[in-house]
């Protein structure tokens, strides 16, 4: 039987690949800790779910392909609380950012053509470039320098005729740095000089945390044609299953292609829609507890984990993810042992190991990717079980 050459590429989700054996695990009594996804336990907001229940259209029929106009507008009302003017014409509603993305990749570039994207790097975007048969070019990032963008030089040398896009993700899924507009400059200087997009993946903009300020590409005139940002409320308002995204973009050929990849999959879901629109009209008052409660969450992962011996991080600064360093030589492997050879009073955890976030082989070997998006207390559990587990393991192998 043949099977595509695409297909039989395409990564698997380092995020969902071992769910066969947390399966396994619960069939025999175990408690898991998902420490390995971003699917906020925040409950989503009561205006929300009241909108689903709510609708009562006589029929679910087909919407227009870019998305409601009521929708549409409400997102670039959002966007104008952050002082960013947009119109309903710059914003295309998509099923999540995942298919935003894949748009952007599809629209930007041809087969064989490349994205630069410093790694580690959100997992999907492997299978991204894989649907759109684009190479993807990782500009490799260190931990200990907090997975900061290297100078301007290092970044323009991976420039090549055949790159036609840079793709940043601030804050950054999975390492949860926030890159200051300094760093953004960088970037934007190399965009335009080299004629290239900037993609922006800013679905965490609103979790940033310590004082900080979010950043958008968006806010950059210079290159205002030649940016394509993806929004969602999938973890903005814990909607992960609503499957809500959007492209915003100023660059009017860019809109009518991405368009017609949106015709070709005739619309994003109607009842959704009007449960994002609630959403997008709640007001940005809504995230100041939110803020809160993710950054004290933070603090307790970060106290936690440095409090390991041979575990070594940099403090997140956005988004609800970190990327850290295991004394383990195949994290892997010790991930997958979590599930299948340890409990700690009949609870384990789960954790993505590393290199599922890497276009480099060999890197990541040693890393994990920690989500925080359990409460203070399990927080503790878990990481307790970590460090429990860390320490058989290392006396079973080294």
């Amino acid at each position: 039987m043949f099977i595509s050459r695409r297909a039989k590429e395409i990564q698997a989700s380092p995020i969902r690949k071992l769910k066969p054996l947390a399966d396994e695990a619960r069939k025999r009594g175990i408690h898991i800790f998902h420490l390995n996804i971003g699917d906020p336990d925040i409950p989503t907001p009561e205006p929300i779910i009241r909108a689903f229940h709510q609708y009562n259209g006589p029929i679910l029929g087909y919407g227009p392909s870019q998305g409601f106009e009521e929708l549409r507008q409400a997102i670039a009302d959002y966007f104008a609380g952050y002082g960013i003017k947009l119109t309903a014409d710059n914003v295309l509603i998509t099923i999540g950012g995942s298919e935003a993305i894949h748009f952007s990749f599809s629209v930007v570039a041809d087969p064989g053509d490349e994205i630069i994207i410093p790694e580690p790097f959100y997992t999907n975007y492997n299978g991204y470039a894989t649907f759109a048969d684009v190479r993807i070019v990782p500009l490799p990032l260190k931990v200990e320098d907090g997975f900061r963008l290297p100078p301007k030089e290092q970044i323009e040398a991976l420039i090549t005729p055949r790159t036609r896009a840079i793709l940043l993700c601030s804050p950054n899924n999975p390492t949860g740095t926030v890159y200051t507009e300094e760093e953004l400059q960088r970037v934007v200087d190399l965009v335009k000089k080299h004629d290239l997009f900037l993609i922006g993946d800013e679905v965490y903009k609103e979790f940033v945390y310590d004082g900080l300020q979010h950043k958008s590409i968006l806010e950059f005139k210079e290159i205002e044609n030649r940016v394509i940002v993806v929004d969602s409320i999938s973890k903005r308002f814990s909607c992960c299953g609503a499957r809500i995204g959007a492209i915003v973009t100023r660059n009017e050929e860019v809109y009518q292609a991405v368009l017609k990849f949106a015709q070709a999959r005739l619309c994003p879901p109607s009842v959704e829609q009007y449960a994002a629109l609630t959403a997008y009209r709640m007001g940005l008052d809504y995230f100041g507890p939110i803020r809160e409660e993710y950054q004290r969450r933070r603090n307790v992962l970060y106290e936690g984990l440095t409090s390991i011996p041979g575990v070594f991080l940099r403090k997140p600064q956005g988004a609800f993810y970190v990327i850290c360093r295991l004394p383990v030589k195949d994290s892997e492997h010790f991930a997958q042992w979590m599930l299948t050879d340890f409990s700690l009073n009949n609870k384990t955890v789960m954790v993505a190991p590393g290199p599922g976030f890497y276009a480099t082989p060999g890197r990541g070997q040693d890393e994990v990717r920690i989500a925080y998006v359990l409460k203070e207390e399990d927080l503790v559990e878990a990481i307790e079980i970590l460090r429990r587990g860390l320490e058989k393991y290392r006396k079973l192998f080294g």
